[in-house]
């Protein structure tokens, strides 16, 4: 499978890109680490780390066993998101989980982004259940652990590849 660049996965998601388009060329996103010392944390890290979710998630979604109950636009979206609050870290600070999930949100609101409720439960849990697990009930869902999934894998797996490090 061939290993796509950021703009070539964007490209399968055009609803989305061309909303984010001028985001992704903002310095503060090409500037943005993945993280502060965890998986690719250097500068542009954030953009190397989105890519690599979802060229994880192309290899998966096309080499899937079984049928996947979601489209593969539906996860790119989800990854797409995921950290999109990575490159503002310098103008906000979020003591909690929950106050980067809201500022994630109201990102997604004013960039007039249509989520359905499977790919709002992904954003939710794409980090893990953390303190909504249950051993009653299943918080996250498939396309939540499919996506949970592809950025575990990039964050532990692969922390220090990214399009400008040496595979």
């Amino acid at each position: 499978m061939k290993y796509r660049t950021f703009n070539e996965l964007l490209d399968l998601i055009p609803e989305v890109a061309g909303k984010l388009q001028a985001f992704t060329e903002s310095p503060m996103c090409k500037d943005a680490a993945g993280s502060s010392h965890n998986h690719q944390a250097w500068k542009g890290g954030y953009l190397d780390h989105v890519t690599e979710t979802m060229n994880i998630a192309c290899w998966l979604y096309e080499t899937s066993p079984r049928p996947l109950p979601f489209k593969l636009e539906e996860t790119l979206v989800v990854l797409f998101l995921h950290d999109i609050e990575k490159p503002f870290k310098g103008q906000h600070v979020w003591p909690t989980k929950e106050d980067r999930r809201q500022f994630r949100e109201t990102f997604i609101q004013q960039n007039q982004i249509g989520l359905t409720e499977e790919q709002k439960n992904a954003l939710r849990y794409v980090e893990g259940e953390y303190d909504d697990y249950s051993n009653t009930e299943r918080k996250m869902g498939p396309l939540a652990a499919f996506c949970h999934c592809c950025d575990i894998a990039s964050a532990r797996l692969w922390p220090n590849h990214g399009s400008k490090h040496e595979w």
